[in-house]
């Protein structure tokens, strides 16, 4: 026990404490957060490093990569009949479309179809590519809404604005007829205008009637002298066959004229 006690590793005696102890104490944290002062605030904005700024920004220097999307095969399909229609068509007319029942929009397809006029429905985002490279661009303006084109390849304006006026659902907003953009009112006024046959009659007409009046002059002159020549004729073939006491009445009538002449 003696030797145990005296080597340490024996159980320790009642009231005996150690000479080594190891205790663990927690420092007393005297440094709290502390807001700047204001004047050190303002010091530490001013004197704050400022990178320089490159001289070309990197948004210039590096070009933006756009991914292409493609187009899927209906819009393609309908890129080609829009292109397909307008190539055929003489007669291309835009319209404001508004809620219109479905009845009354098949009559009017039905109608228009009678005298070869045909109603298109092509979303705008399909149209405005096309117009905005081809000769139609000016048209661009008109596809802002909700529209349909009335396309023919015949020039029937009468016919369309006959149609027209029964559905009021339908504005006309402009047209490109014969490679001619025309407004509403304007449309309006080409209906007015006579058929290309008539037109084509009044100017022969006038064609045949300048003539008929050049002819007619030219002829004038040359009849009035021939009427000229056959009087002088007459007269002189009448003058030889008078009697001969007209004769020498006729010559003796200037007598007092030469007696007045000598005085």
């Amino acid at each position: 026990m003696a030797a145990a006690a005296l080597s340490g590793r024996g159980p320790c005696r009642a009231g005996w404490l150690p000479t080594l102890q190891f205790v663990r104490q927690a420092k007393s944290v005297t440094r709290h957060w502390k807001a700047m002062h204001f004047e050190r605030q303002k010091l530490m904005a001013v004197t704050e490093y400022v990178a320089p700024k490159p001289a070309i920004p990197a948004v210039c220097s590096t070009p933006r990569v756009h991914a292409k999307k493609e187009e899927n095969g209906y819009a393609k399909l309908l890129h080609r009949q829009v292109a397909e229609a307008f190539q055929d068509s003489k007669m291309i007319a835009v319209c404001q479309h508004c809620f219109t029942p479905s009845d009354e929009m098949l009559m009017m397809q039905h109608r228009l179809r009678k005298h070869n006029i045909h109603v298109k429905f092509f979303p705008n985002e399909i149209v405005r590519p096309y117009l905005s490279t081809s000769k139609y661009k000016n048209l661009l303006p008109l596809f802002v809404a909700r529209n349909l084109m009335i396309m023919s390849p015949e020039i029937k304006v009468k016919e369309m604005l006959r149609m027209l006026k029964r559905v009021p659902q339908i504005s006309l907003l402009g047209a490109c007829i014969d490679d001619t953009i025309l407004s509403s009112q304007g449309v309006v006024s080409y209906s007015k205008l006579p058929s290309l046959e008539v037109t084509q009659g009044q100017v022969v007409g006038t064609l045949s009637l300048t003539t008929s009046q050049t002819c007619a002059l030219l002829q004038h002159g040359a009849g009035h002298l021939s009427a000229l020549l056959d009087q002088y004729v007459k007269q002189q073939s009448g003058g030889t066959g008078e009697p001969d006491g007209q004769a020498g009445e006729g010559q003796a009538e200037p007598g007092p004229a030469a007696g007045a002449a000598g005085l």
